[in-house]
């Protein structure tokens, strides 16, 4: 898609926005020995009110950087078609509305996370389900990927201008009303595939931009939906391997606490 001189300011600010993203995540992961970083990974199933927060503002960081790229058309259309002033104020309000929805798709996730934690299905060190629980996600998404409202959904993502055409309104509120509508069809897309993360784990980046590249992918190319029927039929293979690997084999032994490591590594540096 060729990007007029006046979309090309407004691609690289979200290009920016969502490379910034990308490098808080990386440095969560560098560095998971930094308080922060490990506010963000509770150990005890007993989280802290810093706890949620911080689990809170990772996760909807990473939607920031996940979705970002995929709505990328869909902001430079936007800004296209809305009036000739250069403030862009109208498509940050629009841009504002979509994160909106992926940051209450964040409170769902750190919910589940809790829960999930506290229920013993999800290793803290991390952020992975057991192999039981992985596999029925990984079906149900792959399933997912066949069903009505993904294909509306995804259909509405795939074309910027159909979607404006039957929808646009001027102004800040009809871009708020826009963004959140295109936020939903998004989140309607995407949603089952985000809850992947717990089965890759959240904090593995090489899982993130994975998945990141397939929503991506089956939004952008014209073989979209070939695409995610094909990443369907992927997912239910992988999730019928755990299923499988579950009964078939003996328990991994868990892995070594991170906390434990990071107290450890403290211990050194004082003895220095």
């Amino acid at each position: 898609m060729l990007i007029a001189s006046r979309q090309a300011p407004t691609a690289f600010l979200v290009l920016l926005l969502a490379g910034l993203c990308w490098a808080i995540l990386a440095w969560l992961v560098i560095d998971m020995c930094h308080p922060i970083a490990m506010m963000t990974m509770p150990m005890s199933p007993a989280w802290s009110t810093n706890n949620f927060i911080a689990v809170f503002l990772m996760w909807a960081i990473m939607m920031a950087a996940m979705m970002l790229p995929s709505a990328l058309p869909m902001i430079i259309i936007h800004r296209k078609m809305s009036s000739t002033s250069t403030t862009g104020v109208a498509t940050a309000v629009f841009i504002a509305a979509y994160l909106i929805i992926w940051s209450v798709f964040s409170i769902f996730a750190v919910t589940t996370q809790f829960f999930a934690h506290g229920l013993g299905i999800l290793n803290p060190s991390d952020l992975t389900l057991s192999t039981l629980f992985s596999a029925i996600v990984v079906i149900a998404a792959g399933g997912f990927q066949f069903t009505k409202l993904k294909d509306t959904c995804l259909k509405a993502c795939q074309s910027p201008a159909g979607f404006f055409m039957t929808r646009w309104e001027g102004g800040a509120i009809g871009a708020l009303k826009m963004g959140l509508s295109h936020g939903l069809f998004c989140l309607g897309c995407c949603w089952a595939l985000m809850l992947l993360l717990f089965v890759g784990g959240v904090m593995n980046l090489a899982w993130v931009l994975l998945l990141t590249v397939g929503v991506l992918a089956e939004k952008i190319i014209p073989a979209g939906k070939a695409l995610s029927n094909l990443i369907g039929i992927a997912l239910i293979i992988f999730g019928a391997f755990l299923f499988y690997q579950y009964f078939s084999s003996t328990p991994m032994m868990p892995m070594s606490d991170m906390a434990m490591d990071c107290m450890k590594m403290g211990s050194m540096d004082m003895n220095k």
